[in-house]
């Protein structure tokens, strides 16, 4: 009994360790043997719901406020997500809130920067409590050892290569050029519209001296400007010169805005650095010392007259090497010569060709003519478009410093103004106003002055943004009259046209005035109808009697002497050789219009599934553009019906 009982004593307290060991055991050597059976996953702990992230989980994550958070996210160029499903990617929540990609905020806690805007926060603490203590003189200190926030690096983060931050150019100049012109406000500091204006003003300069400006327009926003850097299209607004009017906090956040101009000041530091480099130019830019000597303002305030001297856009700036251009020079003609030696003449070397030699007669538009801006034309945007294209232009001495000649030259050959006459002018010189300067531009020549004279109707100015590859979009019929040089010819023919048709109708007008008149037209064009319908039905039956006569003619033939195969099949052939009267054809519209319909609904089921949407989505642009296009037709005609009409009537009252 004792034996026994010994026994279950021992496996009972045995058999435990044993299973312990075993499990033991088994995790050790299959770490994932029991990794299913014993958690069990929860809801949303994967899947779409841990890609993202709430704004308030994040502020959490990196310690941080809102605006540092705000300011931090513009910096490195992280914005807020939209997910697929916003019920998965919020956890099931049904509210709209402001989602992160979670990845996004994992590496926006590896920046440096985060120290220094948490730096803010304590710098911001103890200058308070200096201040509230009254120990100016720590204060001071501190304020001395403020903290820097440096961000060049993030710049060559976003912008690993040249190239990319050329491509990403456009909204830093519209953001600086507008920066530009504000005064002192409470977010945006003189010192920052002032580095935004020299900043500015330096790639004007840069543009000007590799002569990159390819289209011009003016709009209501302002002036728009297009210039080839690197093989890159970089567009960018100068807004108009208007007085400053301060907006109300609820409509424009300068904050914000001042943030996005705290990291492209410096992108735009970088840009010029490397492009003035490029073109062999000094940075910053400086200006000839033989023209600096000239002045007795120079040695008074050397940096205000230099300064000046740049911001005019009237002089050429300093070159590190004097050989750099006749070596461009040369790599063009040698660039030319190897495009006209080929001789594998294909389409793509004649346009490359074509292209080579447009842009070269452009850089050189206005080369020998010279331009002066009276004081009511907008100076800087006609200095830089004149300076681009070659030529030389000046203003009066009172307006702005860097006028280089005075009204009074008579080898001015072309003056710019915006008024409707002048009291005195010289002969011999054109009097334009500014459009003609765009136009030119645009157009690749030097157009006719005589449509842009003093006080004349101005032609309409054309976008030069609208390129030919972009279907169903409108366009006017001034547009399609220069881009053809054949159509102002029948535009001509049709105004004449529509002249004579008019005269036709007054003509008729006054006749229906007479008793008789109308009753006796209406009886000729009637009898003329019936002639014609007489005419047309005589001549198809005597075209059906003849064919009748013809057929019994060779069936009597046949019966009587039989002929042989061939002599059928030369018949034939005869036959078929005949010329018969022409019919006219004509086209059905509805028929035209069902079988595109059709056309389309083939096109649309041989879509993929997984390509539907987008399907969809370019139809519904292509809808957009058509429903716009016609808009604006009508528009159009309805102002041409409007024009004739006042015409009708300035004759009437004219006769």
């Amino acid at each position: 009994y004792f034996h026994f009982n010994s026994r279950v004593l021992i496996l009972a307290r045995v058999l435990p360790f044993f299973i312990n060991y075993k499990s033991d055991f088994c995790g050790f050597f299959y770490p994932n043997f029991y990794q299913n059976t014993m958690r069990r996953l929860k809801k949303y702990d994967t899947g779409t719901a841990t890609h993202y992230i709430t704004r308030r989980q994040a502020l959490n994550k990196l310690q941080l406020s809102l605006n540092d958070f705000r300011r931090l996210c513009i910096i490195k160029g992280i914005y807020p997500r939209e997910p697929k499903n916003r019920r998965k990617a919020q956890r099931g929540a049904s509210d709209i809130k402001i989602l992160y990609h979670a990845k996004d905020i994992r590496f926006l806690l590896h920046e440096p920067i985060v120290w220094t805007l948490r730096k803010y926060k304590i710098f911001n603490r103890q200058t308070g409590r200096d201040r509230a203590l009254r120990d100016f003189r720590k204060m001071k200190k501190r304020l001395d050892r403020y903290p820097e926030l440096k961000i060049d690096h993030i710049v060559k983060e976003r912008y690993p290569t040249f190239i990319d931050a050329v491509k990403d150019l456009d909204d830093c100049l519209t953001l600086l050029f507008l920066f530009s012109t504000f005064p002192s406000l409470k977010y945006v500091p003189r010192s920052q519209s002032n580095l935004c204006r020299r900043l500015t003003v330096e790639f004007m300069h840069a543009v000007i001296a590799s002569k990159a400006l390819q289209k011009v327009f003016i709009s209501i926003k302002g002036y728009y400007f297009q210039a080839n850097i690197k093989g890159q299209l970089v567009t960018w607004i100068i807004p108009h010169y208007y007085p400053f009017k301060e907006q109300p906090k609820e409509e424009v956040d300068f904050k914000v805005m001042s943030i996005f101009v705290e990291f492209y000041s410096i992108m735009l530091g970088f840009v010029n650095f490397r492009l003035y480099h490029g073109l062999n130019l000094h940075y910053p830019p400086q200006i000839p010392t033989a023209i600096a000597e000239i002045s007795e303002e120079s040695a008074q305030n050397e940096n205000l007259f230099i300064s000046e001297r740049i911001a005019a856009l009237n002089l050429d700036i300093l070159k590190t090497a004097a050989a750099s251009d006749g070596d461009a020079n040369e790599e063009n003609v040698l660039d030319m010569d190897l495009l006209s030696s080929t001789s594998a003449q294909s389409d793509k070397v004649d346009k490359m060709r074509a292209q080579a030699l447009e842009e070269k007669t452009l850089k050189s538009l206005f080369q020998g003519l010279k331009f002066f801006i009276n004081r009511e034309v907008p100076r800087e945007p006609l200095v830089f478009i004149i300076r681009c294209f070659g030529g030389t232009v000046s203003w009066d001495k009172v307006l702005f410093p860097g006028a280089t000649f005075d009204e009074t030259d008579e080898s001015i050959t072309h003056q710019i103004a915006d008024r409707p006459n002048m009291d005195r002018q010289f002969i011999s010189r054109d009097y334009i106003q500014p459009q003609w300067v765009f136009d030119s531009v645009n157009r690749r020549t030097l157009l006719p002055t005589n449509q842009y004279f003093l006080g004349v109707e101005l032609p309409p100015h054309l976008s030069p943004f609208t390129s030919d590859e972009q279907g169903n979009v409108y366009v006017p019929p001034e547009e399609k009259a220069l881009k053809d040089p054949e159509l102002p010819e029948e535009d001509k023919i049709s105004e004449i046209s529509e002249s004579e048709s008019d005269e036709d109708e007054d003509m008729a007008a006054s006749e229906e005035e007479k008793p008789q008149g109308p009753k006796g037209k209406g009886k000729k064009l009637k009898n003329k109808n019936e002639q014609n319908k007489s005419e047309k039905s005589t001549d198809a039956q005597l075209e059906r009697a003849y064919w009748q006569e013809r057929q019994e003619a060779e069936a009597e033939d046949e019966e009587e002497d039989p002929k042989s195969a061939k002599e059928k099949k030369k018949e034939e052939l005869k036959q078929k050789m005949m010329v018969k009267t022409g019919q006219i054809h004509k086209e059905d519209a509805n028929l035209a219009k069902t079988q595109e319909i059709q056309e389309q609904r083939l096109h649309a089921r041989m879509v993929k599934p997984r390509h539907r949407n987008l399907f969809r989505k370019l139809l519904r642009d292509k809808l957009g553009k058509n429903k716009e296009r016609r808009i604006l037709e009508n528009k159009r005609r309805r102002i041409d019906t409007e024009k004739k009409q006042q015409q009708k009537k300035k004759r009437k009252v004219e006769n």
